[in-house]
């Protein structure tokens, strides 16, 4: 008999999961700073160009990963409640899904690098957004089914195929990034054709991302084949399980949109305020990114075991999960606060050697600090209610704490403190989210939580 405490054991069970789920989060994050760090050899205009491309991206496409994300508390719960069967439906719903929303974003991203002019962005850069983005469209599907399969991998516990693939997209985007962006001109004589390859700057970046999130995609479906599982499940799309999927993950993508709209339009402000103070913004935000990354990690693995909990009608269960995952999410934010703290020149180092940038990010940095423990409770208290299937309340949360907490300091200090202003702004909406979202937990696992079925 094992002399652990629950408490002791579900911690196991959480960690287990969540410490590679944070590694593939924080890898992937990797291929974002690795495509920072070479374009900001290029250049601070490039490297401007590529942050604003990359906000809208990530804005438009933040509504389709939502709805995949709607797929983790449904999968999650049904093997809690002993049916793989329909866990494993589930799954090609999801795949379904993601053809569906990559159809209807791919064009509302084409065109919005038309609106950054009359926001008032310099005619270069936004020309260097339009071209990245432009190039990135074909993505737009992998980067979607990937939230689907990872939904199950991780469900199943298999995330040892996460892991493999976040290795070899890591090694591939970076010898990609340079050949690409570069040329193959310095490669050595035995590379032979590809030293031939022209140096192409961000739309190699853009390629190399492409690249990249193909061959994850490929990686994770080969993954799914290997999943022991009983007689095969439906590959047909059933509309009463893309419903459920939708009625969950919309709300879902509507808290992200919410989230990552309001820090591009931080970077859009920033833009305003010329290409160095862009560039500064754009680093500080890639390296708070980066560790904000491992506290998704967490947040999808309290998602899971809260889904589990839930499923089995173990309530006892989803509260150890839920508030183990947030104490473990705010832990991690808080070390990387002191990181920004401690080695702010150090760390926008890695990124460029633009001496103006530097010193531009170094006030960012001290700020992001102050706000690392509420990113990473809003965002592990986002997660664990995901698992329990309650997504209405994070979008709620995220719209008031962000557009009408947030924007209006970012505009009113960005007018006073200029781009640290506005990572002022930021931080504040975040502290109400992250309150807001504990709060909610709390209220909802004081009585017990149906499960999410299909209707």
């Amino acid at each position: 008999m094992s002399s652990r405490t629950p408490i002791a054991s579900e911690f196991l069970r959480l960690l287990r999961l969540a410490l590679p789920l944070a590694a593939v989060q924080a890898g992937n994050q990797l291929m974002g700073v690795v495509d920072t760090a070479v374009l900001g050899r290029v250049g601070a205009e490039e490297l401007g160009g590529v942050g604003l491309g990359n906000g809208i991206f990530f804005v438009l496409s933040t509504l389709g990963v939502g709805t995949m994300l709607g797929l983790d508390p449904l999968i999650s719960q049904a093997l809690g409640a002993g049916e793989p069967g329909r866990a494993r439906r589930l799954l090609w719903q999801g795949v379904w899904l993601a053809a569906v929303v990559s159809a209807f974003i791919t064009p509302l991203m084409a065109a919005a690098p038309a609106l950054l002019v009359p926001f008032g962005i310099e005619p270069a850069l936004a020309e260097i957004a339009r071209t990245y983005l432009w190039v990135r469209l074909p993505g737009v599907f992998p980067f979607l089914l990937f939230f689907g399969l990872r939904a199950y991998l991780q469900a199943v516990g298999a995330t040892r195929a996460l892991v493999v693939s976040m290795i070899a997209c890591n090694f591939l985007n970076a010898a990609a990034d340079i050949v690409l962006v570069f040329g193959g001109a310095a490669l050595p004589a035995w590379a032979g054709p590809l030293r031939a390859i022209p140096a192409l700057g961000v739309v190699g970046a853009a390629l190399a991302t492409n690249l990249c999130l193909a061959l994850q995609t490929l990686i994770l479906a080969y993954a799914v084949r290997l999943v022991p599982h009983r007689g095969p499940a439906s590959r047909r799309p059933d509309a009463a399980d893309i419903r459920a999927a939708v009625r969950v993950g919309a709300p879902v993508g509507l808290q992200m949109m919410a989230e990552v709209a309001i820090f591009a339009l931080a970077g859009l402000l920033a833009g305003r305020l010329g290409p160095e103070a862009l560039a500064a913004h754009q680093v500080s935000l890639t390296l708070a990114s980066f560790t904000f990354t491992v506290a998704v990690g967490v947040a999808s693995a309290g998602a899971v075991r809260v889904g589990w909990g839930v499923g089995a009608g173990d309530m006892a269960s989803v509260r150890r999960a839920g508030y183990l995952a947030i104490a473990l999410g705010g832990g991690v934010m808080t070390v990387g606060g002191l990181a920004f703290l401690l080695f702010p020149g150090v760390l926008a180092g890695l990124l460029t050697d633009d001496a103006a940038t530097i010193a531009g990010a170094r006030p960012l940095l001290a700020v992001a600090a102050l706000f690392a423990v509420s990113d990473g409770v809003q965002a592990t208290a986002a997660g664990v209610l995901r698992g329990a299937g309650d997504t209405r309340f994070a979008f709620v949360a995220n719209l008031v704490g962000h557009w009408l907490v947030s924007l209006p300091l970012c505009l009113w200090l960005g007018t006073r403190l200029g781009v640290t202003g506005i990572w002022l702004g930021l931080a504040a909406g975040l502290t109400v989210v992250a309150a807001s979202l504990v709060l909610r937990f709390r209220h909802l696992t004081a009585r017990p939580i149906e499960r999410l079925v299909t209707a």
